[in-house]
């Protein structure tokens, strides 16, 4: 009897509430409908070239993505990491240079590193840089800021300024573990490891006696269907997290561009003029703006460039390099993995580090 109340309750509150809806619209004088049409329409048409201009970028995003994730061993990176300091964070850019990954699956894929063995810092550093310090947000910054070029340079110089601060700051005064789980998932590979190895010797050993032709028409049948469905597998894996990274990503950029229409058509340009133009006002306005917006790095640009007439060249900056690495969505991976003193250290450490740069790459450059 509940489970029944429960499955109707849905759709008898959504009907209630629709009657309501319907007798207020009925019973109250309704403003002239051609102020708010003219509006509707004004927030479709900045919502649609704000997507619209950002999503190439997108699924260029995802598509490399897909195939760092499925394709590139971590063998790889974990033989390649550095041992000094300073070459684990050039290490760690050179990293966001290579895989093209957005903040989204990022996480993800630094948890598999340090599970390998990676550094914690280095990991840190990827994270925060890895989502800006790629070809992919280099030519989306550059097409959105196509008359400021000046832009897409800054971005990636104060990217860069950041991750040595901040790497720098983690090697000197990192001392205990900030995962929030004890890393035991080389032990127990190894372990597991150590036991296939003993299986495998035990059952080489039980059948040694048997025939050679059996054993070698047995091993081509299974591989080959091994391998069949190996690459099946591995397709259906590609489909599947280039699925989900696209939904994840395009989600975000939705909210981003609606909300940020939203702002263009109903505050008033006097209003963000007055807050944009602040030399110390806009940046932190604008890193606030790109914390809750929780855009993608390779489209974020695009929303930028459409507050450029409101806000000065410094803060669209911190906007631009505060965002990928600190935001919403990305504390709460972080907060999955390390432990929340340490997230929270760090969001503030890189809020300074941005707030900073951006003000001396305002003074100097921009």
């Amino acid at each position: 009897m509940s489970s029944t109340l429960y499955r109707w309750s849905l759709p008898i509150s959504t009907v209630i509430c629709a009657c309501l809806l319907i007798l207020i619209l009925t019973t109250r004088e309704l403003p002239p409908m051609a102020p708010i049409l003219k509006d509707i329409k004004h927030v479709f048409a900045a919502f649609m070239d704000i997507f619209l201009d950002a999503l190439p970028f997108m699924f260029m995003g995802v598509l490399l993505s897909t195939v760092v994730e499925n394709f590139i061993p971590e063998a790889f990176i974990r033989r390649m990491t550095p041992k000094h300091p300073l070459g684990g964070i050039l290490f760690a850019c050179v990293l966001g240079i290579m895989f093209p990954l957005c903040e989204c699956g990022m996480i993800p894929f630094v948890r598999r590193l340090m599970r390998k063995g990676m550094p914690v810092y280095i990991a840190v550093i990827f994270i925060l840089v890895g989502p800006i310090l790629n070809p992919i947000v280099f030519a989306s910054t550059f097409m959105a800021f196509r008359s400021a070029p000046e832009m897409a340079y800054s971005r990636m110089g104060l990217t860069f300024g950041v991750a040595l601060v901040v790497g720098l700051l983690l090697t000197r005064f990192l001392k205990s573990s900030p995962l929030r789980h004890a890393s035991s998932g080389h032990a127990t590979e190894h372990i597991h490891v150590h036991e296939h190895h003993s299986h495998d010797h035990d059952h080489d050993h039980h059948h040694h006696h048997h025939d050679h032709v059996h054993a070698h028409d047995h091993a081509h049948h299974h591989d080959h269907g091994h391998n069949h469905s190996h690459g099946d597998s591995r397709i259906a894996t590609m489909l599947s997290h280039g699925t989900s990274e696209l939904y994840e990503m395009s989600k975000y950029l939705m909210l981003g561009a609606f909300l940020t229409a939203l702002i263009q058509t109903f505050v008033a340009q006097d209003s963000l003029s007055a807050i944009g133009q602040g030399t110390f006002v806009s940046h932190v306005f604008m890193m606030g703006f790109a914390y809750l917006l929780s855009l993608c790095s390779t489209t974020d640009a695009f929303v930028a460039a459409s507050f450029a007439k409101s806000f000065s060249p410094g803060s669209l900056l911190a906007f631009l390099v505060f965002g990928p690495m600190i935001d919403v969505k990305s504390t709460l991976m972080l907060l999955s993995i390390f432990k929340a003193r340490f997230v929270l250290t760090l969001s503030i450490v890189v809020a300074i580090t941005v707030l900073t740069g951006s003000l001396l790459f305002m003074h100097f450059f921009l």
